[in-house]
């Protein structure tokens, strides 16, 4: 089963998200703290075919300041990790987080308060979803 890791990249946390090809479902990981240290041990003990990172743009589709180091952190990816690194329009994607985390609160699926990395993790997985629903298989 073709598995694949989805990054939504901040400077001080990175979401992450594991999710297949054939199901179309992801779900998040642990939010890395770690640096790109944390990044390249979770790609060795998942063995993704390909990584998914979300690309940050505004609402207009005009780049952020984010979306520089996004990009540089893609370079690295690339350059370490020797895998296809896949782009995922994320505009959207912690809102979305937010709604998912808020719906589970009042419904009582999640009976604790939520933590500043469960929105990392959240948006990392719509992210994930939406590229592996669009996606042709390589």
């Amino acid at each position: 089963m073709p598995t694949y890791l989805a990054f939504d990249y901040g400077e001080k946390r990175i979401g992450a998200a594991v999710g297949d090809s054939i199901t179309g479902v992801a779900r998040p990981l642990a939010t890395l703290t770690g640096g790109f240290d944390a990044v390249t041990k979770l790609i060795a003990e998942w063995r993704p075919k390909a990584l998914i990172v979300g690309l940050p743009l505004n609402d207009d589709g005009s780049e952020q300041p984010i979306t520089t180091k996004t990009r540089a952190f893609v370079k690295q990816l690339e350059a370490r990790c020797k895998l296809p690194v896949h782009w995922s329009d994320e505009r959207f994607s912690s809102r979305a987080a937010d709604d998912v985390l808020r719906n589970a609160r009042a419904s009582g699926e999640m009976n604790r308060k939520v933590r500043k990395g469960d929105r990392d993790g959240q948006a990392a997985k719509i992210i994930l979803e939406q590229w592996l629903a669009t996606a042709q298989e390589e």
